[in-house]
């Protein structure tokens, strides 16, 4: 990986990679519905073709050899299998809800159980932090106080 490039040449054939994102179908991968997931976030896999999109978009074909899938990537969901991973739980756009209730200086600005939407996934903290839309306001808020807002169709398999 070249660290100073963000264009076509940030990775190389043959190099490992991990997906930072969950990878869903938008139509062009052939047997599946749109929307179903393809590959996880975490999943290590090999760069093994690189092209433009629209002509100023660089995709990556990256082979996930585990799931047997070929996918395109942009440079911004890849980063070097070996870089350090801290999986979350949720991801962007995920709806959760809170389980406590949140203050700030002492008045209540988010009740218990009130829904939100994960709008950015903090990686490098830990504990895992989130970016989280509740109503009329974004708060950075621990994984640990955060619920799924529809338990029965989220998917609780863990990453990698």
């Amino acid at each position: 990986m070249n660290d100073d490039r963000f264009d076509e040449e940030r990775f190389d054939f043959g190099e490992s990679v991990r997906l930072t994102r969950n990878v869903r179908n938008d139509g062009t991968y052939p047997g599946m519905a749109i929307g179903d997931l393809l590959i996880r976030r975490g999943s290590v896999g090999h760069v093994i073709e690189m092209g433009t999109f629209l002509q100023d978009q660089v995709i990556y074909t990256v082979h996930f050899l585990d799931q047997g899938r070929m996918v395109g990537c942009r440079a911004e969901e890849l980063i070097p299998a070996e870089a350090p991973w801290n999986p979350s739980r949720f991801e962007f756009r995920d709806k959760v809800v809170c389980t406590i209730r949140l203050a700030i200086t002492g008045q209540v600005i988010v009740d218990q159980n009130t829904e939100g939407e994960i709008l950015k996934v903090l990686r490098d903290t830990d504990p895992v932090l989130y970016h989280v839309r509740f109503p009329g306001r974004t708060l950075q808020v621990p994984e640990s106080v955060l619920e799924p807002a529809d338990p029965i169709r989220f998917d609780e398999q863990k990453d990698d």
